[in-house]
């Protein structure tokens, strides 16, 4: 007998870097203020949505300060916030952790952010090349597990030591979910010894089959299995001609130059492997953005 496929989540995205009706343009853009994130996060939780994703990044409102903002605010959304190894260390981590879950009843999912642009990470005061931040951020998880599970942790890595590490408040869930996205071998092989879903960008539906297959297999030859999300932006309108005007209006103001700039960006600044897949899906040409039936890769010209 085949174990019936459990459905689907679709959680909604917290604007925290600001929102609009164009790409690229300021006409008719809101500023990141709290007051409209209440006004999503109350809408979602009361429509039955299950969670929120907070973004993180240089040009965003705080992961963590607006959801514990919005957790008082809501019932049952879940909020998934960025923990960021090597911009903070894992034992404050932990007792953040702790905290935010135990203040919204066990409603916190972290989203472990390594880091794709080394430009935006030396603002940060984190220097290491991709690999190592990997290598990094799987020391960080190890003893931030361990302390969120109620274990006196002792630790002596290359990126950290503890000794006698503890939380004597713990989290109201066993151990809040880590979820995460790394296209490369050195992501895999995180996301195979220690998070517990693993995301995925809009990439065709092969690629991605191709993907998740090789992550599948990297858990499978350590004893676990991993559960299997992915990013996308929906376009709904009543007809499939009104999505794609829709689709169309969203990139009307951007120009050539934004384009040009943005993918050069994206090519020549950032080492995200994820980031470089999901710029060679059109290299920047308005001509190739369907990459996939009803799959669309607007968004991607000038937006990471």
């Amino acid at each position: 007998m085949t174990t019936p496929a459990k459905p689907l989540d679709f959680f909604w995205f917290i604007p925290t870097h600001g929102d609009g009706s164009y790409l690229g343009s300021e006409l008719q853009q809101r500023p990141p203020e709290f007051g409209y994130f209440k006004e999503i996060a109350q809408a979602v939780d009361r429509l039955g949505f299950p969670g929120v994703l907070l973004p993180t990044g240089q040009n965003c409102e705080d992961s963590w300060i607006t959801a514990t903002g919005l957790a008082t605010l809501t019932e049952r959304l879940k909020f998934l916030v960025a923990l960021r190894p090597g911009v903070t260390l894992p034992t404050f981590a932990a007792r953040q952790t702790a905290a935010l879950d135990r203040l919204s009843n066990g409603r916190l999912l972290l989203n472990v952010v390594v880091g794709g642009n080394p430009a935006e990470l030396a603002g940060d005061g984190v220097f290491l090349p991709h690999d190592e931040r990997y290598a990094q951020a799987q020391e960080f998880l190890t003893i931030w597990r361990g302390l969120v599970s109620g274990e006196r942790v002792n630790f002596d890595g290359k990126y950290y030591r503890v000794e006698n590490g503890r939380l004597d408040l713990l989290p109201s869930q066993e151990r809040p979910p880590l979820y995460f996205g790394g296209s490369s071998d050195a992501g895999q092989d995180l996301a195979a010894d220690l998070v517990d879903m693993y995301l995925t960008w809009g990439e065709p539906p092969a690629q991605v089959a191709e993907k998740l297959a090789s992550a599948r297999a990297k858990a499978a030859s350590r004893g676990r299995e991993l559960r299997f999300g992915i990013r996308l932006h929906f376009i709904v309108r009543e007809t499939e001609d009104e999505a794609w005007r829709a689709a169309d209006r969203l990139i009307s103001h951007v120009t050539d130059a934004q384009i040009e700039n943005a993918q050069a960006r994206f090519l020549n600044q950032m080492d995200s492997v994820g980031q470089r897949r999901m710029a060679e899906l059109h290299s920047g040409r308005r001509d190739r953005l369907v990459v996939s039936p009803n799959l669309w890769a607007g968004v991607g010209l000038v937006r990471g």
